[in-house]
């Protein structure tokens, strides 16, 4: 009864716009309309939708020219104005209740993952990044995917050791530089891990470089498999 009292004196809003709704952690009915949401058919490695179906094991001409250091990556969306501005309210807007609503969408689109019961592990900040922004997204994005899931989020075992700069703004061969050796594997994760698959988790797949940067530094400790779950990813025109 309180939490509806308290839903009627302030009725939950919009993730993006604020437009007044009768459910927390959703969007209005325009926002959800300008998401792009990406299925089938698609790349089967970058998860780089197709606008028609090429046939099985068709890759785009991006994993093709620069296959990933990763196995599979997959999004919920693709990454338009609106998805921008809902990864914006996420991060620097305080509503890390919008966690519930993106995992709820990763969970949906990693759902070909799942089954193979791996470990998820978001991408790490560095810790001066981090006590600036006070959380990572990336790890609320883990936990209710993990909830949805009933796989395990496993933190401290991949660790961001060089304080890189903001990767917006820049070209794709500048990303791979800013985040080459950026991170660092802990001695004992193997160990952890079992001989189960890595899903590492991210909030938006631009080129992929964060996610091979992250990536490559789990195969050099020995890990075999390694998948990418993100909210978004960008899709360039003519992919």
């Amino acid at each position: 009864m309180g939490g509806r009292a308290a839903d009627f004196a302030f009725p939950p809003g919009c993730g993006v716009c604020g437009a007044p709704l009768a459910e927390p952690d959703a969007l209005c009915p325009s926002c959800w309309g300008q998401l792009r949401f990406i299925s089938a058919p698609m790349c089967p490695r970058l998860g780089i939708p197709f606008a028609i179906e090429l046939g099985p094991g068709a890759l785009s001409a991006e994993a093709i020219a620069d296959p990933p250091v990763f196995d599979r990556s997959r999004a919920a969306l693709v990454y338009n104005d609106l998805a921008r501005a809902l990864v914006a309210q996420l991060k620097y807007g305080d509503r890390t209740d919008l966690a519930t609503l993106c995992g709820r969408l990763m969970a949906q689109a990693g759902h070909e993952f799942w089954g193979e019961a791996p470990v998820l592990m978001p991408v790490p900040l560095h810790w001066r990044r981090q006590a600036m922004r006070r959380f990572n997204q990336s790890v609320l994005l883990a936990r209710e995917i993990g909830r949805r899931t009933g796989l395990a989020a496993m933190g401290g075992g991949l660790r961001r050791v060089r304080h890189t700069r903001q990767q917006v703004g820049l070209s794709g061969d500048a990303r791979a530089r800013n985040v080459a050796g950026a991170f660092a594997v802990s001695p004992r994760l193997l160990e952890r891990l079992g001989g189960r698959r890595v899903v590492l988790v991210d909030d938006v797949v631009t080129t992929g470089a964060t996610a091979n940067a992250a990536a490559r530094a789990l195969r050099r400790a020995g890990v075999d498999h390694i998948d990418v779950i993100s909210l978004a990813r960008v899709v360039r025109q003519g992919d």
